[in-house]
């Protein structure tokens, strides 16, 4: 939480319903726990594929959305 965790959940889950990509068999932004891996900042995995990106700034979430969810290409630059 300290490196931004927060803001940047209420952006992805703000940006996805904008998109309408929620609701029901679509997509779900949920909290987690550190996944044993809190020192490499904030992250995030998508399911079902479990890729896991790391990110710094709004930009780098808008762009997950939209590369991956939205047209299901990875973003390369930001998996860890």
């Amino acid at each position: 939480m300290d490196k931004g965790a927060e803001a940047a959940f209420d952006h992805m889950k703000s940006r996805v319903k904008k998109l309408g990509l929620n609701g029901k068999d679509k997509v779900r932004i949920n909290r987690a726990g550190c996944f044993d891996r809190c020192s490499e900042g904030p992250l995030l995995v998508v399911y079902p594929q479990a890729i896991w990106y790391t990110f710094v700034d709004n930009d780098d979430i808008d762009e997950i959305i939209d590369s991956h969810l939205i047209n299901g290409k990875v973003v390369e630059r930001l998996v860890v």
